[in-house]
């Protein structure tokens, strides 16, 4: 609404913004409008190196001057963005989404790259983002905290690829806001990794509901930790029941206990797919244990992980 500091010198006028929002805008259109724009790549690979994320919201929004909805409206005040500086803006974003994809070992490498995926977001160009991830086979920021919007943007990246042979989102503090954005893309992921996250039942069912869409590819499911408890079983096994190509699903140290065995025995028994079903550390009791395990028998094959007779229930002195 006003200007908080004007500084004058010989050489430039300076503004600060009671917002820096609006500051960063501010600083992008300027740089997006600069008459050199063979320096903006040289610029953008510096600021995108910059390990102490000063620089991320400026950068989002240099991506977002390159999509030409977001031009057209700012061009009548601002006249004709250079297409010169546009079009070394998209093959930036292009190329950096490339070179990161498959950089996703260290934390850091995981942050430039979910950074890249923000670029790609604000861009809003279909074209570009297929030709960035059309050929994306993995996607891993195990171990890293998304909010909310980083899972609508990680949605929207998982749309736009053919088939995610692996996503992995274990222990990224997930919870249903964020599982509710990740949900339209979920059904394309091969192998989805969702253990160690807050969702309880409600976020399960999120996941259930990318299970029962006619093209879901889901082979391996990872639920793990994520708070499950006998109610959000019914409706997991309820989707699993449609869905002819899972193989492989881990319900490790969920809140399951003798009241989810009748469930599960009905998903061992009509899903021919499963291999390997991992229920290990749960709440059952020794005859609900006997009972699942027994499975085994009626399925060659099938393996069912279980407490094994002799192990003791953890916390329990013995």
């Amino acid at each position: 609404m006003e200007l908080l500091e004007r500084e004058d010198s010989a050489q430039n006028v300076v503004y600060t913004f009671p917002h820096l929002t609006i500051q960063e805008f501010v600083a992008a259109v300027a740089q997006f409008l600069n008459p050199h724009p063979e320096d903006i790549l040289k610029f953008l690979t510096e600021a995108h190196n910059t390990t102490d994320g000063r620089f991320e919201v400026f950068l989002r929004f240099v991506a977002g001057l390159s999509s030409p909805m977001t031009a057209r409206g700012l061009e009548e005040f601002l006249g004709p963005f250079p297409r010169q500086t546009t079009c070394r803006v998209i093959d930036w974003v292009k190329e950096e989404v490339k070179r990161q994809s498959g950089n996703t070992e260290s934390e850091a490498g995981k942050m430039s790259l979910l950074n890249t995926l923000h670029y790609l977001f604000e861009s809003q160009n279909r074209g570009l983002a297929q030709a960035a991830l059309g050929s994306v086979e993995t996607l891993s920021f195990c171990g890293m905290t998304l909010t909310p919007i980083d899972c609508a943007v990680l949605s929207h990246a998982i749309g736009l690829c053919d088939t995610i042979k692996q996503l992995n989102l274990e222990n990224c503090h997930i919870q249903c806001e964020g599982m509710q954005r990740l949900g339209p893309g979920l059904h394309k992921c091969q192998m989805l990794r969702l253990g160690e996250n807050q969702l309880g039942d409600s976020g399960v069912k999120l996941v259930s509901t990318a299970l029962r869409n006619p093209e879901c590819k889901i082979q391996t499911l990872w639920l793990a930790r994520v708070g499950l408890t006998d109610s959000g079983a019914e409706d997991l096994d309820s989707a699993l029941s449609t869905n002819p190509s899972l193989t492989d699903l881990d319900l490790l140290s969920t809140s399951l206990t003798d009241r989810s065995v009748p469930a599960l025995r009905r998903l061992i028994l009509t899903l021919p797919s499963l291999e390997w079903i991992e229920l290990h550390w749960n709440r059952f009791s020794e005859t609900g244990e006997k009972e699942l395990r027994s499975l085994q028998e009626v399925r060659p094959g099938l393996r069912v992980e279980l407490r094994a007779p002799e192990e003791p229930t953890p916390g329990l002195r013995v």
